[in-house]
């Protein structure tokens, strides 16, 4: 989208900010908005009308504010729901990320003893192994595409263990997973999405049926033992809370991982500062995250009662979308927003999100990417970009900020 284009467009769709072109341009954008239209209208389809929020002050006012819900049957009447979409979304969609107190707090508090800070410490010394076996594989190549065989797979084996899944599915896991982020209501995606979810529903309805008869001390049997106590957890609840931790569970790390590389790679004064003071690797971490923020959108939040932003009403049913990545890179917020700094003091980033839905892994997610950057930088000293920067792509995802591949030699 040129400098031009953006000017006149008045109103942003669905398939437009799920484009490469706006990956591509989108912080020159968001920095427009920023400055003169932080509530900026967009046209959802389906869904209807919503806001872009790109204003750091405002993201952490809305992600807050109870006027807002996650859960749309908490803001639509039985006459004004609209159809589902997808065959199985109602399967798929009862998880904690799309709902409000009390049931978001009765469905948190089912899986957040595995993500105290106690139980993520415990995990370290596996991390570390996952890494130094997939770092194994391709060093004596010296090159890999860092995406396909290390960022990729390091948490996507750590939550498969955690939950007792077989580490053969996890490809297919991937699959599914963008099937869910994509948030396209065009008519082939969506015949394509819903097959794809079907087969991820028939995948967990075989997998709850094998943990009945053989449970385990993992993550799926501790939630199928309160779904049969039927007080907890509803059937629906379970499979979508599954699907929730696979897909949440490895796919900011993710992206993490290596946008946090590749950033590091464009920035060689940062990438030489870290080697030479390590002890900067936490610092770096959360630079990361702000600078190049894996979620790059929230997920939508409903307007149940209207309120006035910015001189604009807010209506009912209005749907809210911030920009975790632009309120990133607030002026007002972040001096010198623009430059990956890793001794950035003060920062005080939002790309875990803010409030009650404040993401449950981010501890894991953590762990995970110094573990993966450090061993990264300890056992491939000579690391750098295989080809142009220029070449590198950002995926079309509405969700994620996310690059295909990320080509490195060593």
């Amino acid at each position: 989208m040129s400098s031009k284009e953006k000017k006149s467009v008045t109103i942003l769709t669905e398939s437009q900010l799920s484009s490469r072109a706006f990956k591509d341009e989108a912080y020159e954008f968001y920095k427009e908005l920023r400055k003169s239209q932080p509530l900026y209208p967009l046209s959802l389809g389906a869904l209807g009308k919503g806001w872009l929020i790109s204003r750091y002050d405002d993201a952490i006012h809305l992600l807050k504010n109870e006027k807002l819900k996650k859960n749309y049957e908490n803001v639509f009447t039985a006459k004004e729901k609209r159809p589902a979409l997808l065959k199985n979304e109602e399967t798929l969609t009862k998880h904690m990320l799309n709902s409000d107190p009390p049931d978001h707090n009765r469905l948190r508090t089912l899986v957040q003893k595995a993500f105290t800070h106690r139980m993520i410490l415990q995990l370290e010394d596996k991390i570390q192994h996952i890494a130094d076996s997939l770092l194994d594989k391709v060093q004596p190549n010296k090159f890999m595409n860092l995406v396909d065989d290390y960022a990729f797979p390091l948490p996507i084996i750590v939550i498969s263990e955690m939950l007792g899944i077989p580490l053969e599915d996890r490809q297919k896991f991937r699959v599914w997973s963008q099937a869910i982020i994509d948030f396209s209501d065009a008519p082939e995606r969506l015949q394509e999405n819903d097959h794809l979810l079907g087969e991820f529903v028939e995948y967990l309805e075989s997998l709850v049926r094998k943990k009945r008869r053989e449970p385990a001390g993992d993550l799926i049997s501790a939630l199928i033992q309160a779904e049969s106590e039927g007080t907890q957890l509803s059937t629906e609840e379970l499979y979508s809370m599954i699907m929730l931790l696979i897909v949440a569970g490895y796919e900011t790390t993710v992206n993490l991982i290596t946008n946090m590389t590749y950033a590091l790679m464009c920035h060689h004064d940062q990438l030489e500062k870290l080697r030479q003071q390590p002890d900067l690797m936490n610092s770096a971490i959360e630079e990361a995250l702000r600078f190049h923020s894996p979620v790059e959108l929230t997920t939508i939040r409903w307007t149940a009662e209207p309120f006035i932003l910015h001189g604009q009403e807010i209506k009912r049913k209005d749907v809210i979308i911030i920009s975790l990545a632009s309120a990133n890179r607030d002026e007002k917020i972040f001096p010198n927003a623009d430059i990956f700094d890793i001794e950035r003091k003060n920062n005080r980033h939002i790309a875990f999100g803010h409030g009650n839905h404040f993401c449950l892994g981010a501890q894991l997610a953590r762990l995970e990417a110094k573990i993966a950057i450090s061993t990264l930088l300890r056992r491939c000293p000579n690391i750098q970009l295989k080809g142009e920067k220029k070449q590198m792509k950002w995926k079309g995802n509405f969700l994620m900020r996310a690059l295909e591949e990320l080509p490195i030699s060593f």
